[in-house]
């Protein structure tokens, strides 16, 4: 069983699946510290323009407002809303806090997996710790 659990949340697919917190439940010890993690992917700066000031601003906080009603379903379960490229700032903030499983949903791959690989992929390649991949 495991430690420490990050379950990453992309909200630009399916959020509403609740499938990787009944893995958690599955998998974690007694006690296990538990992070739902969303990773804002920068916006390119020409698209930056075309959005509202504060845009960002309101999606971070409506973000985090939902993985923590989640996070409040699981004890010892916190919320974090980080800025970054998905794939890398998965496995980083994996490393930095010693991590020893990350629950990760597939999607089906489209155009854009095929020629840069989707993130869980990624995640599956480089990751220090064990892996479960939810399809």
């Amino acid at each position: 069983m495991y430690k420490n659990i990050l379950v990453p949340v992309a909200y630009d697919h399916d959020h509403s699946d609740l499938q990787p917190l009944e893995v958690v439940r599955l998998l974690a010890d007694a006690g296990a510290r538990v992070t739902l993690l969303h990773v804002m992917d920068e916006v390119p700066n020409y698209a930056i323009s075309y959005m509202p000031e504060d845009f960002r601003i309101k999606a971070r906080e409506a973000i985090y407002r939902d993985l923590e009603a989640r996070a409040s379903a699981i004890p010892g379960c916190e919320a974090r809303v980080i800025d970054g490229t998905p794939g890398s700032t998965i496995l980083d903030f994996a490393g930095e806090h010693g991590v020893d499983l990350i629950v990760i949903a597939s999607h089906r791959p489209g155009m854009r997996d095929y020629f840069l690989g989707s993130t869980a992929a990624r995640v599956v390649r480089h990751a220090d710790c064990a892996v479960h991949v939810l399809r």
